[in-house]
């Protein structure tokens, strides 16, 4: 044990870094938690972390990183920042012995994303990427559809996520978006069925210095195709996520609360088996099947609580 590890049960002493778009979710949800005593909230702007805080809070201010650092009694950091600021951000506290929580992207690039995971590995503490999505009902649910075998053989996985902005200043649209489809896509599938390749393309058609718009493919050991679309130019928001089986397509909105998901029994049957020439396969007889559309009931619960209690 660390001299900045909790003792017994003692809660968790953490603090939040940055108090922009999703510190203050971060800081709800410690506050909230069993397990957690918030004791920082630090961001360049303290006035902004103030703000963030309300004035009835008992949590510490501040705007400088080393008041976090050197306080013994935090043993862990969530860290809201820009992505660019990931690395050096997240090895100042793992240096300092501090577990690490990291907003997606865990970093801006590749090779410092492994510059953190090795470090983290060397000194004996947690690092963890927050992907919230896959503490959803909606994707769990999805993942028990996927593994129970009720969709049949995996054939695609077609996903969109587009809308207008925000332009990020130190990553492009896939670093910005991607995350949240590919790692979806590695919490649903069945064990085994794993990419094998992938490519990308993007454009830059306002000028931005990056890719706003992109178009990935991963291709899957198990014979099945990804398709990602991301874009922040976009003028209507759309989180769709369409899973095809071969016996049941899941189609996941994540904007439609009343119906998240929704199994579809429709798709098509082919009436001969796979030991054909080209030729004979062209006349195969193809059908199509127009069953029933199933949503089943999610239980309703707040992922980033969930994602904070696999932290502690």
């Amino acid at each position: 044990m660390t001299e900045t590890e909790p003792i017994g049960t003692e809660p968790i002493g953490i603090a939040v870094i940055g108090s922009g778009y999703w510190g203050p979710n971060l800081v709800r949800n410690f506050a909230a938690s069993p397990s957690f005593h918030l004791r920082w909230l630090c961001d360049l702007d303290r006035s902004r972390a103030e703000r963030a805080l309300g004035r009835y809070s008992t949590v510490a201010a501040t705007d400088r990183f080393a008041d976090v650092l050197d306080d013994p009694a935090v043993h862990a950091v969530a860290i809201a920042t820009p992505a660019g600021t990931h690395r050096d951000v997240a090895l100042a506290a793992l240096r300092a012995g501090k577990h690490v929580l990291v907003e997606k992207p865990l970093a801006a690039s590749y090779a410092d994303g492994l510059v953190l995971v090795e470090e983290a590995d060397r000194l004996g503490l947690t690092l963890m990427c927050d992907h919230t999505y896959c503490y959803t009902p909606a994707v769990q649910r999805i993942r028990d559809l996927l593994g129970s075998g009720e969709l049949g053989e995996l054939h695609y996985v077609d996903s969109v996520r587009i809308n207008l902005g925000l332009v990020q200043k130190d990553i492009d649209v896939i670093w910005d978006l991607a995350p949240h489809d590919l790692s979806v896509l590695d919490y649903v599938l069945p064990e085994g069925n794993v990419p094998v390749a992938l490519s990308a393309f993007g454009a830059d058609p306002i000028g931005a210095g990056r890719s706003c718009v992109a178009y990935l493919t991963v291709r899957l050991s198990g014979g099945g195709i990804v398709h990602v679309h991301v874009n922040w130019l976009s003028p209507v928001k759309v989180r769709t996520m369409l899973i095809g089986g071969s016996r049941r397509t899941v189609v996941w909105d994540d904007l439609n609360p009343t119906q998240r998901v929704s199994v579809f029994d429709r798709g098509v049957d082919v009436s001969a088996g796979p030991d054909l020439d080209a030729d004979e396969r062209r006349d195969l007889l193809v059908s199509y099947r127009s069953g029933d559309i199933v949503s089943p009931a999610l239980l309703e619960r707040e992922a980033l609580r969930s994602m904070v209690e696999e932290f502690a």
